[in-house]
């Protein structure tokens, strides 16, 4: 299990620069197993570098897809898979060990289309908003999947929302819930943004202005 500051969605891609000891052995192991995955959980509270960190108890499987080997760390790239319930966590050994229960994934049903068109409309536009501050999480003009499923996770993704919300999406029950859900959070934030972007740009005005005179 790798705890991390932020969940991993299904069908979205996670790049990792690992340099702990723990985490190295667990990759090595993983690289002598058939099928290299491991669960990736939100870290809710604590550091989980110093001990004593609070875990979600929902997580998704990560299946690793590509490692490269640096001088004194790796860098990974893998997949989100399904998600995962977490039953009861082992000893760390030395890494973070868990016994987990999958999650049936989610239904699509084609009168969602409209739907998922309007969240995806709805998530450029503010991701677009995001990536002007420099917060936007994923390029708001990436490519999404053709499977309706697959894009419906990587539009809940690309969302410029904080760790918390991304996991309360990530806990969807229904596609139609995880769309609508998405569309909430987007049109919440949105104003926080524009506020934001015209605080950035009164910044730079005055710059101009310093250095104008």
């Amino acid at each position: 299990m790798f705890p991390l500051g932020s969940p991993l969605f299904p069908h979205t891609p996670l790049a990792l620069r690992i340099f702990e000891p723990r985490y190295l052995t667990m990759m090595g192991r993983l690289l002598d197993a058939e099928d290299p995955v491991f669960g990736v959980v939100l870290i809710e509270r604590g550091h989980e570098a110093g001990g004593g960190d609070q875990r979600a108890s929902i997580g998704t499987l990560a299946r690793i897809l590509r490692i490269e080997v640096g001088a004194d760390d790796l860098h990974v790239l893998a997949l989100g898979g399904e998600r995962v319930t977490v039953d009861r966590w082992g000893d760390d050994d030395p890494h973070p060990v868990a016994d987990v229960t999958p999650i049936p994934a989610l239904v699509w049903h084609d009168e969602l289309e409209p739907l998922r068109r309007e969240a995806e409309r709805v998530v450029r536009r503010v991701a677009t908003l995001a990536s002007t501050i420099g917060s936007a999480r994923w390029d708001p003009g990436a490519a999404i999947a053709e499977d309706p499923l697959e894009a419906c996770w990587q539009i809940a993704a690309m969302a410029p929302v904080g760790a918390y919300d991304q996991f309360r999406l990530l806990q969807a029950t229904t596609v139609g819930g995880l769309l609508r859900s998405v569309i909430d959070l987007c049109l919440e934030e949105e104003p926080v943004l524009v506020a934001r972007a015209s605080d950035a740009r009164d910044d730079d005005d005055r710059d101009d202005d310093d250095r104008d005179e």
